[in-house]
């Protein structure tokens, strides 16, 4: 069975960094571009970032933009998360996701846009 599994989440405080993973088993995504979506209760999932599976370009939300870095790892890892200068209003469950190809940058930003999904894990920055 095809999995992405995220893993790094947790309780930090604003100003704080966390570094999320994203892990695969059942199969390889190093060729895979990946992204990252976070969500809150009533509200629909959010893109964060991307990067394709070169890592030689990469996408991010405005919101995060300059605070976060999308980056790849290896073929167990495909992706990673750093989070720096964390506020409150990033708290969220984050998810990772992978596609089978970049396509365009409006692909990225849509969750349609992606073929596997991990489960998700809780982000919570206090004030």
């Amino acid at each position: 069975q095809v999995q992405l599994v995220e893993s790094g989440g947790g309780l930090v405080q604003a100003g704080g960094s966390l570094r999320l993973s994203c892990v695969s088993s059942g199969q390889t995504f190093n060729t895979y571009s990946m992204g990252w979506f976070r969500q809150t209760p009533g509200k629909e999932r959010e893109f964060v970032a991307a990067i394709t599976w070169s890592g030689g370009r990469t996408l991010y939300a405005d919101s995060v933009r300059g605070r976060f870095t999308i980056s790849r790892g290896d073929a167990k890892t495909p992706a990673y998360l750093q989070m720096n200068s964390l506020k409150p209003e990033d708290t969220a469950v984050y998810y990772c996701a992978a596609s089978l190809g970049w396509y365009t940058e409006e692909a990225r930003r849509e969750e349609r846009g992606y073929n596997y999904w991990g489960q998700g894990t809780q982000v919570t920055v206090s004030s």
